[in-house]
Parts: C-alpha cells; structure tokens; sequence
C-alpha cells in the first residue's frame, strides 16, 4: 500500500471516514465544528476583518457555513447569513449548528451580497454529483463578480471525484478536510479551487487501512524509497542499460529521451537508429552510444544482449509497420518497456494486437489524443486512464497539466506540480526518456512512472519562463540531488 499521507479520498470514502471517527466517540457536532472552526482560521490569516457573506446550503456543507459564520462573528467581523431553503429544515449536526447563531439570515438570493468584501461558498461542497444550474448558479456567477470567494471543501458545483465543473466559479481559497479529493487536482476543477489548504479536523489517519484508498498525489513520499541509489562498488552495467530506438529524420525526438534516461541515471544509454541515421546521431550524441542497424533482423539481434534493461520506442520513430514490428520484437523481450507517441499510433487501426503483446513490465505514454486512438475516450480522466490501465495490462501514463498515471490493479496518481512551460515541442519525449532511465535501474513500473513525471515537472518548475524542451535533461541534476538529500 502506498503511504496514506497522501491520498486523495472520494466522496464515499470521505464519508466513510467521518463514519468510522464518529463511531470511534467522537461526535458529528464535534467534527462540523472543527471543520467551520478551521475555515474561519484561514480566513482571518488571509484577510483583515471585513464584511462577510456566508452562503449556507441545505445540507452539512450549509452546517459548515454556520460555525464559520459565528467564528467570524465571534471574532468581530461584520457577517451576513444567506440559506438556501428554510433554516428549520436543516437537520442532524447542520441543524444543530444554525440554532447555535445568534445572528439573524436571510434567503439565498443576490440581496445577501450586498456590499460583501468576502463570500464564503457553504453552498452544497462535495455533495453534489450533477451540474449546478438555476438561481443557485446565477448567485454565485453574481458573487464571483462581486468580491474573493472562500469554498469549503470544493467550490459548489465541481464534482470532487471526477473533476468536472459546471456552473461552479472560481474560489480563492479552499478549505478541505483530513485528505483532498481528486476533484482538487483534476482539471477543470482545480481551476476553480484556488488555493487549497487541508484542515485537521481530529480524523485519525488509522481510518485510512479500513478505506483503503487507491488515488493518491504524486509526491516523493509514495517513491523516494523505492528510487534507485548509486552503489559505491557499482558500475555502468549494474546502473542499467537504456536503449531507444531513434528514428529517421524527426530525430530531435529519441535524441532528447536518450539524453533524459542519461540523466535520470542509467549507466549506459544507446540509440538504435538506420544507417542512413548514423551521421545525424553521432554527430549530436556524445556521452550516448549510436548502433547503426542494417534491418529487422540485427534489431533482434541487438534486442538479445541481456545486459540491456530497459528499452524505448515512439519518440520520432515514424509511423508503420516497421515501428509496429520493433514494438512487438521489444515487448517479445519481457523487459521493461516504454511504448510513447509513434509507437502508439502505428496501432491504431489494431490495439488489440498491442495489448495482447503485453505480458512484462510496460508503460504507455500517450497524449489524450494517442489514448483515444487505443482506449476508450469516454469518462472522466481518472475512470478512463484506470480503465486503459486494466485492459492493457500497463502502467498507462494520460499525459497533460493533470498527468494521471494508472496500474492495472487499480492504484492511481495525480500528478500536481506540472506548470504551463511544459507545454512545448518535445517535453513528453524527454518524458518518456527519464521513465525509460528509471526502469533500466530497476524501479517498478508505477513507481517509475510517477517518479519520472514528477521530477519531469519539478525541473521545469525550478526553471521557469523561456523552458524549451532542450533544457530539461541538463535541470535533472539539480532536482535530482535534492531528492537524494532527502533520502
């Protein structure tokens, strides 16, 4: 099981978990309470005493809204209460909490915004699994024009598991409870949540090992102690040896992956390309080997060197049979293998042959538009990436700023550290090509999955404004050392 410090927790399992602490001693009034109480903390850290619109809807989330709303009063701000529907219909802890302010409401409309310098959206949270519409939508479409809105647990109208957002407006600030949901990270949803803070409400952690969660954030704290360590009696072969396929004329591609496994660690790395490839290759490749291949039949050959631990297709390898029949020849090996962009597409008009092919470790990089060449697009990021996961028996990595990655027994990572510079010409081959050194060293498929795409967004983090796909390899070591002093 992956370390729970950062899983992400579904709607069900959230309220599984509020379940399992209540029937543990601790009461639901008691939890509501703390969980308003800490709203309102981050409140009055992030803003001066103003004039606040608290939104209360009809269920625990409107609970919320009261504790916030006399925490706030109690702490001399000037509070204005709007409920959606009649105050007494509120039942169990929410129930409990309105009786508990003194302070007079009013009904859910546009009036209670009047002269608001804060709102505090208590409207429906993680409640709700439809789209938000109506007069509900029209108020807070009103109330993002009219001033910073302060969500408790998701902004109303996401949908927290799957990330979709419709008739929600932006937050600046969102309060969740014990773990996020994946509705924080997903887009479009994230858009919407601003920044996002994890409230202790008294949940034991101890929760977690009777939920089970299989969705978590990437973080180091899932892989670290997994990633592989340089050995003092090691060598370039005990490293591993990374091998990508480099194709002809696009061959910017398997360049910038061979020189990402190089730097993720592999000990050796070697580009495989065709002989009219071979002046182009070793021209611009210093430190990576070049193997010039005359046919289908030395690749084969090449493919039986045991020392070779890890190995790559896609990135600029052109599309056809000749990628189709270097694919199938690499899966043959039962090695760690990487499958990215044109090693994907070549099966398109045949993925079941693909996926049949698959039988060792295996990782899939696909864009969304090489997934929907495969899989199956329907669904949201999270059900269709686990889904791909199962049918094909890979790690499936569902490239983009949500990066999920999926094992086919149902584990899941959202990545959350990519920034928008990543968005440029050949980011995702130097991608594939740190998976690829991370494999030759031995790490699981998963594990080195996350691991790659995390360390992918965290050296194009580090440099800011200006990245081109050409810097990323030469960023690795900084992060990397980083990482290895936490180790």
């Amino acid at each position: 099981m992956l370390d729970t410090q950062s899983a992400l927790l579904t709607v069900n399992q959230m309220t599984e978990a509020d379940r399992l602490t209540i029937a543990a001693g601790t009461a639901e009034e008691v939890l509501m309470e703390r969980a308003g109480a800490s709203v309102a903390r981050e409140i009055i850290k992030a803003w001066p005493p103003c004039r606040v619109a608290v939104l209360c809807g009809p269920g625990n989330n409107g609970g919320d809204g009261f504790v916030v709303a006399r925490h706030l009063a109690d702490a001399g701000w000037d509070v204005q209460v709007g409920v959606l529907g009649p105050r007494d219909r509120l039942k169990g802890a929410a129930a409990h909490h309105a009786r508990l302010w003194s302070g007079l409401t009013a009904p859910l409309t546009p009036a209670v915004l009047d002269s608001a310098d804060l709102i505090v959206d208590a409207i429906f949270g993680a409640g709700l699994s439809r789209a938000l519409d109506g007069p509900v939508a029209e108020l807070l479409a009103i109330a993002a024009r009219t001033a910073p809105i302060i969500a408790i647990d998701v902004p109303s109208g996401v949908i927290a598991d799957s990330g979709e957002a419709s008739g929600a407006v932006a937050a600046k600030l969102t309060v969740t409870f014990f773990r996020k949901k994946p509705g924080h990270l997903l887009l479009p949803a994230r858009h919407f949540c601003g920044k996002v803070v994890v409230a202790d409400i008294g949940i034991p952690p101890s929760v977690l090992d009777m939920i089970s969660p299989q969705t978590f954030e990437n973080d180091p704290i899932l892989w670290r102690g997994h990633f592989p360590i340089l050995s003092g009696d090691g060598n370039k072969f005990t490293r591993g040896h990374a091998l990508v396929w480099g194709g002809y004329r696009m061959t910017g591609a398997a360049r910038l992956a061979a020189r990402g496994a190089a730097r993720a660690g592999a000990g050796l790395t070697t580009v495989t390309c065709p002989e009219v490839a071979l002046g182009v290759y070793a021209t611009a490749l210093t430190s990576i080997m070049v193997q010039p291949l005359g046919d289908q039949a030395s690749f084969v050959k090449l493919l039986a060197d045991e020392r070779i631990t890890g190995l790559l297709i896609g990135p600029g390898a052109g599309v056809g049979e000749q990628t189709r029949e270097s694919v199938l020849a690499m899966l043959a090996t039962g090695r760690p293998t990487v499958l990215d962009a044109d090693a994907l597409t070549s099966f398109q008009s045949d993925p079941e042959t693909l996926m049949a092919s698959i039988s060792g470790p295996c990782v899939l990089t696909p864009h969304n538009g090489e997934f929907a060449r495969l899989f199956d697009p329907c669904g949201d990021k999270l059900l269709r990436t686990r889904a791909a996961a199962r049918r094909s028996g890979a790690v499936i990595v569902l490239k983009g700023a949500d990066t999920v990655i999926a094992a086919p027994d149902g584990r899941a990572i959202i990545n959350s550290n990519a920034p928008p510079t990543l968005a440029t010409a050949g980011s995702g081959d130097v991608l594939a090509g740190i998976i690829l050194g991370l494999l030759a060293q031995g790490m699981e498929p998963f594990l080195a999955a996350a691991a790659a795409v995390w360390l992918h967004g965290e050296a194009a983090r580090t440099f800011g404004p200006g990245l081109i796909a050409e810097d990323l390899p030469d960023l690795l070591p900084k992060v990397l050392g980083t990482l290895f002093s936490q180790i």
